[in-house]
């Protein structure tokens, strides 16, 4: 199976949860389609029978703010191009009531669509095909015989996207009825959103935009949700939003909007994104009665959003992760970019507020900025500043509270870039808003809990991988915590360790790799009685688990997608000034010298490998033993004396240099 990448955030913002499999015939589907007449957006006449001498057309539906439709519009040119001299016509169709022809035009032209796209007025033609989602695709020949109706391929699955098609199924169906052969395939169940059809108010309507509705979007959805952020549409205006309704009833019930992912009986968080029943049972009556506009001076007030910055005012100081945009390519996998720049601070500075922002949102999927101080100065956690991550927003503003970056500290961007269809280009920046040295109090810095040396069986669920945060500060408080797996994160769950007895903080039964979400506890959790927190990573590498890249792989720490991490960061406030730290109350124990558990952990780590990779049992790992997922990368990396061979001891250095 092909490995998979996470889909741009915009994307995961809206993908439904309908698989993309083939689908058995609906007697309710028509067998023949249509005569219709419209007007394309060139103002030229548009019909079935304008070009009789065409063996098949293609009738492609597309909305203008569909994520998936945006994503499949290139591509939709791409295959009437290779058909164009094999009778075969594409025509496009919008059945979408929120999109004006203004937005047809600005559409077919960032898309680059050349073949004949037209409205339908009143979803009138839709409705007579049954249609529901954008994109879906329907073929008919001569007779206007439908032949075949569906998705275009299957690269894109909820949350996710292959690096390509498993199934072309539409080129399939085009060549086979061009080749006189019956669709193998005939029909398939599309992905996308759904269409904004039109609708007729009830006359005793209770709910109403106006009255209610609005108030219950400004509450849960418009925070992304409006213009400029990163949701693929705005629910600000009603003219917008009644083009969403379905769509929003169908993710608000799968529970994929608001995202959040946390145990409500587990913790309590200041930042959760929780909608209750009672909210979401209001935009379920809205639609079922029409969503009517209702009495306009019942309006809620709009919502001022601040436009660039989310700061609390403008930044110090921006600085970007290079002087010229890196550039993604159309599709494939692009690996973890690092970049690395001096901002020259001779003294120590501190910063009370720090903001990343993506230069192009639809193909970032996260960018983290990292500190690195220089070699010898005393610093303690990972030296993360900030973060651009699905689900995060920035923590609330304490004027006490601070990140200390040492004199001489270089930042390290480091960009995890996912193809969106076209290629694109990329300038990240951060902006850093310093705080009143003399008013700082305590120092915010990131500790974690990370286990660097587990390996996933192939084809087994429930796979359960262990790490801990020890050495907590004496008088430190926990502010939040953000667990991070790949793929094939399924579950994690976060438990203290005190003289009080255990409990647990987090749990995350449902974990989402499309959402980072830092769990910002509601009241800060004193360390003063807490030897450790230990923290449970589960992963599922079964073929059940949909978004599995391949389930009959070994499975080990990496930065790319297809591998997987088991790290969680943790939030800690400290007083100024202290360095000192406690550590368990067992830990003399139960533990050995640090020097000794870092030598039987990196002894560990190589003899797994060795068994895992040396194929003939000589001791030492060949080149063409390695799989070629990591065999260009790895092996150069550790044949450090290039004799074609990697032996123990070169593994050994290697993993010392890794875990260091």
């Amino acid at each position: 199976m092909d490995s998979l990448q996470l889909l741009p955030l915009h994307l995961a913002l809206l993908v439904c949860l309908h698989t993309a499999s083939p689908a058995a015939g609906d007697e309710r589907k028509p067998s023949i389609a249509p005569s219709f007449s419209i007007k394309s957006i060139q103002n030229r006449p548009l019909s079935l029978e304008d070009r009789p001498h065409d063996e098949l057309t293609v009738i492609c539906f597309l909305g203008t703010e569909c994520p998936l439709a945006k994503l499949y519009a290139g591509r939709l040119q791409r295959i009437a191009n290779d058909f164009d001299n094999r009778n075969v016509r594409f025509v496009g169709l919008n059945s979408n009531r929120q999109d004006s022809l203004a937005e047809l035009k600005q559409f077919a032209a960032d898309q680059k669509i050349q073949f004949a796209f037209g409205k339908d007025y009143d979803n009138v033609i839709a409705d007579q095909l049954n249609v529901r989602r954008t994109p879906e695709v329907i073929v008919v020949d001569r007779e206007r015989k439908i032949r075949y109706r569906g998705r275009i391929d299957d690269q894109y699955l909820p949350g996710i996207s292959r690096n390509k098609p498993e199934r072309h199924d539409l080129r399939i169906a085009i060549e086979e009825l061009i080749n006189g052969q019956p669709v193998s395939v005939a029909v398939t169940e599309p992905e996308g959103c759904l269409l904004g059809r039109v609708t007729r108010p009830v006359e005793d309507a209770t709910v109403t935009w106006c009255n209610q509705v609005s108030r219950v979007l400004q509450k849960h959805c418009v925070e992304c949700h409006h213009s400029g952020d990163i949701g693929p549409f705005s629910l600000t205006d009603y003219d917008e939003a009644i083009g969403w309704g379905d769509m929003m009833i169908e993710v608000i019930d799968n529970q994929r909007m608001p995202p959040w992912h946390a145990d409500p009986l587990v913790g309590h968080f200041s930042n959760e994104r929780i909608m209750p029943q009672k909210d979401k049972q209001i935009v379920r009556d809205w639609v079922q009665q029409g969503m009517p506009f209702g009495d306009p001076n019942k309006l809620a007030e709009p919502i001022e959003f601040p436009s660039g910055w989310q700061l609390s005012q403008d930044p110090d100081l921006v600085i970007t992760m290079r002087d010229r945009p890196f550039t993604v390519p159309a599709d494939g996998t692009v690996e973890y970019q690092y970049f690395v720049v001096d901002p020259k601070f001779e003294k120590d500075v501190w910063v009370s507020q720090a903001e990343v922002i993506p230069g192009n949102r639809s193909i970032v999927h996260h960018s983290i900025v990292f500190i690195r101080p220089p070699d010898g100065t005393r610093f303690t956690g990972i030296g993360w500043l900030a973060a651009y991550v699905p689900g995060q927003r920035l923590p609330e503003i304490k004027p006490q509270l601070a990140r200390r970056i040492p004199a001489g500290s270089k930042l390290v961007f480091q960009q995890h870039y996912t193809p969106n269809g076209t290629a694109q280009s990329d300038i990240t920046k951060v902006g850093l808003v310093f705080a009143d040295e003399e008013k700082i109090t305590e120092e915010r810095l990131t500790l974690t809990a990370m286990n660097q040396g587990f390996e996933l069986k192939p084809e087994r669920a429930g796979q359960t991988v262990n790490a801990s945060v020890r050495g907590l500060p004496n008088e430190g408080k926990l502010l939040g915590i953000a667990p991070h797996m790949h793929y094939r994160g399924h579950q994690f769950s976060a438990t203290m360790i005190s003289e009080n007895g255990d409990q647990s903080l987090l749990n995350v039964p449902s974990y989402d790799f499309n959402w980072q979400h830092n769990y910002e506890l509601a009241e800060p959790l004193d360390l003063s009685t807490i030897g450790r927190i230990n923290t449970q990573f589960v992963f599922d590498n079964s073929d059940s688990n949909p978004f599995n890249p391949d389930p009959s792989q070994y499975v080990t720490w990496g930065d790319q997608t297809w591998q997987e991490m088991a790290v969680a960061f943790f939030d800690v406030a400290r007083p100024r000034g202290k360095q000192s730290s406690h550590q368990d109350r067992d830990s003399k124990i139960t533990n050995p010298r640090p020097e000794v558990r870092f030598e039987r952990k990196i002894k560990r780590q190589t003899d797994n490998f060795l068994k895992r990779f040396d194929a003939n049992h000589d001791q030492v790992i060949r080149r063409e033993e390695l799989p070629l997922a990591i065999r260009f990368k790895e092996f150069n990396r550790c044949d450090l004396n290039g004799d074609g061979m990697i032996d123990h001891d070169e593994l050994l250095d290697q993993f010392r240099l890794r875990i260091k």
